[in-house]
């Protein structure tokens, strides 16, 4: 089995995955709009164990049959003031003095 991958173009690093080559009848329209159109960027087999961009194929699979799709964000990026404050042991939230 394969599955077709498409990157947004209005998104960075967001990928689309679905069923079949071109049919995005099982994707919701407002998905559409938001990711913009989509780039074919490869088809990719699903019957081998390994991960795909960072997805579990079992997720991957999972998504597909159950909602003939997958949608792939990039990961969130922490703020550097939020690292900063953990590697110094402080709490996530500044104390408030007024």
């Amino acid at each position: 089995m394969l599955c077709a991958v498409y990157k947004s173009r209005k998104k960075a690093d967001t990928y689309l995955y679905i069923n079949k080559r071109d049919d995005f009848s099982e994707v919701p329209k407002v998905l559409l709009e938001t990711f913009g159109t989509p780039q074919f960027v490869m088809l990719v087999p699903l019957n081998k164990p390994r991960n795909i961009g960072n997805i579990g194929i079992e997720k991957l699979n999972k998504n597909l049959k159950e909602k003939g799709f997958y949608l792939q964000l990039p990961p969130t990026e922490e703020s550097l003031l939020s690292q900063h404050r953990r590697s110094k042991g402080l709490s996530e939230q500044p104390d408030k003095k007024f």
